[in-house]
Order: structure tokens, then C-alpha cells, then sequence
């Protein structure tokens, strides 16, 4: 692949609901601050699931999904100056930003006033789609590039450009750490990062899951303490008992319920995306001085100190490797939630 407008193998979705199917699609030709990345692996989000079944409405069609990418830089453009060619690079939620509002301005791509661009589903300044990493190739700014310590492989790296980050901006925005009490509700692909890191934080970790089927793999990524949700005493036996409860669930959860297990002056955050509304009482936050919030992603510096933590701690995720032609049964598995804890696409195999 040269710096020419080149299509490269991909699995798409061509419409919404429809099993992705193998096809290719465009890349830009390599601009002056581009990188050409030969991807090596691909994570798959629930986030993937949500957009190619566009339950969250929008989605550009072909679709094709993919923004935990870990690969190595297989050509630069001439003004760059962060990467060269055999480095080894992620590319997480993003690819662009407006770069001069207050957010940009404070590493907060994630949260830019004109909208961030995503990996896919979105459209580029040519107002021309973009697609993710279920694919051989992608071409990204060097500036929304990350690069992979050494230390992780770029398998167990790939999740960490979403599932990693989206745990690890909320536990250190909420201080995370020695002496605090943090919950992390739903033990899969997001909640199975949040307790490595929380652990690797100093916290003293709670699992707080449907059931206990997971509990001696909880206890094994670094939990102190394990709990079914499905056990009403749960909620009598710890009220009022953690600084954070971080919930990575998808669908939605009784909030005055967990609100209830957070002692006064401490949060509950969601970084799930349930598509249905949910409801809540007030008294549930007036009574203790408790914030209900949201966080998503992190910045391109947040995200570097992430991946970096993670290399200084022997970090990653723990995942299943699936080729091309698994990814609608990886789909399936997702919902079912039968993975522990996430798929990994061999890129080598589109």
C-alpha cells in the first residue's frame, strides 16, 4: 500500500442488523502528519454491536466497526515526527478533533465542542466516511496515534484503546487509590479492566455482578470482594459502603438502588450506554450529597498515561483471539455474554 487512495480488505455491515460480511473499503492517501498503520489486531466493543444494529440511531451504512486498534507503522507522511516506520501504535474511539476549542485545548478530545471524529461511524473534514478497524490498514493523524509500550502485546493492547481508557479516566478523575472503596458493577470486557486497574491503583475493589458464576475470576484479576446483584441483602449489607461505584452495564440498572450503596459525598458513574431511557428519584442524590455522572474515553495524553500504566504494571486485557470469519458468532457471544473477557480479531485473517 502507497501513499496512492487504495481500497484494503474489511468486514462491513452493510445495513443496519445485517450480518457483516467481508468487502473492502477506501483508505486516504498518506497526508503530511499521517501514519499508515498495518493493523494487527482489532478488539470488539459492545459499542460495535450498539452502532452496526444502529441502536443508538445514525449509523452510516456500510459500517465497519472498530476502535480498539493495535498495530505497527508501516509508512509516515513527511512532516511526521512521533512515529516512525516498526513502531508499534493504537487508535482508539477517535481520529480527530477540532483542535482549538477549550476541551481540545485541555487534552480533552473526547469532549471537543464541535464533536469529536470518531474511528468510524462519522464523517471526516471531506465530509467522507469513516472506518474502523475491522480491517488490514488505516491511515490516522499522528496526533490521534498512541503508542504501545513495550512490555504488552499487541493482542492484550488492542482493548486497552477503549475498554482500558474507559475505566481509567473515571477511576483517576474520582481518585481511585489508597484508602478508597470502589465497586465496578458487570465483570466483562469494560469491568474486567476496571478491577486490573483499580487493583493497580491501590483501591480496595469490589465486583458487584449479576451472579456469582464469575466470582473466582474477579478474585484472580485483583477484586477484594465479590457480590451478586441478583441477592437483595447485597444492598442492605453494603449501603452507604463505597467512594465510587463505576457501572460498565449496557442495559439499565435500578439507579436509586446503587445509589444507595454510595456513602455521602461519593459517585456513581456510568460508562455503559443503555439505549432506553432510565429513570431516578432525586431524593436518591439529595440524601447524601451524591453525584450521579457519566465519563467516556479519555484524551490522547489521557489515553498514552493509561497505556503506560498499564505497561508499568503488567496490564492487559484478557481476551479470545477470533479470526475474520467469527466475528457475527463473537457478535452473538457478546450478548450473550459468553467471553471472557474480550474478542480480538486477527486482522491477518480479513
Amino acid at each position: 500500500m502507497t501513499t496512492n487512495v487504495s481500497t484494503v480488505p474489511a468486514y462491513a455491515a452493510p445495513a443496519a442488523n445485517a450480518p457483516l460480511e467481508r468487502t473492502t473499503v477506501p483508505r486516504r492517501p498518506v497526508g503530511e502528519h499521517d501514519v499508515l498503520i498495518d493493523i494487527k489486531y482489532a478488539g470488539i466493543c459492545h459499542s460495535d454491536i450498539h452502532q452496526a444494529r444502529d441502536g443508538w440511531g445514525e449509523g452510516i451504512f456500510p459500517m465497519v466497526p472498530g476502535h480498539e486498534i493495535a498495530g505497527i507503522v508501516a509508512e509516515t507522511g513527511p512532516g511526521v515526527t512521533r512515529f516512525q516506520v516498526g513502531d508499534r501504535v493504537g487508535v482508539g474511539c477517535f481520529v480527530d478533533s477540532c483542535r482549538e476549542c477549550e476541551y481540545c485545548a485541555q487534552g480533552l478530545e473526547q469532549y471537543c465542542a464541535r464533536g469529536m471524529t470518531g474511528t468510524y461511524n462519522a464523517l471526516d473534514e471531506n465530509g467522507e466516511p469513516t472506518y474502523g478497524g475491522y480491517s488490514s490498514h488505516i491511515v490516522v493523524d499522528e496526533n490521534y496515534t498512541l503508542r504501545i509500550p513495550e512490555g504488552i502485546d499487541l493482542d492484550e493492547a488492542a482493548p486497552l484503546l477503549c475498554a482500558g481508557i474507559t475505566l481509567y479516566s473515571p477511576l483517576a478523575h474520582w481518585g481511585a487509590g489508597p484508602g478508597k472503596k470502589v465497586a465496578i458493577v458487570g465483570l466483562g470486557g469494560l469491568g474486567h479492566m476496571g478491577v486490573k486497574i483499580a487493583h493497580a491503583m491501590g483501591a480496595e475493589v469490589t465486583v458487584l455482578s449479576q451472579s456469582l458464576k464469575k466470582q473466582e475470576d474477579g478474585l484472580k484479576l485483583g477484586a477484594d470482594h465479590y457480590y451478586a446483584t441478583s441477592d437483595p441483602a447485597t444492598f442492605t449489607e453494603l449501603a452507604g459502603t463505597f467512594d465510587l461505584v463505576v457501572s460498565t452495564v449496557s442495559a439499565p440498572l435500578d439507579f436509586n438502588a446503587y445509589l444507595g450503596l454510595v456513602r455521602t459525598g461519593g459517585a456513581l458513574v456510568n460508562v455503559g450506554a443503555p439505549e432506553e431511557p432510565v429513570s431516578l428519584s432525586l431524593f436518591s442524590l439529595i440524601g447524601g450529597r451524591k453525584t450521579l455522572a457519566g465519563s467516556m474515553i479519555g484524551g490522547i495524553a489521557e489515553t498514552q498515561e493509561m497505556l503506560d500504566f498499564c505497561a508499568a504494571h503488567g496490564l492487559g486485557a484478557e481476551i479470545e483471539v477470533i479470526s475474520g470469519e467469527q466475528i457475527n458468532e463473537a457478535y452473538e457471544r457478546v450478548l450473550a455474554s459468553d467471553v471472557r473477557y474480550r474478542f480480538v480479531i486477527d486482522a491477518s485473517t480479513i
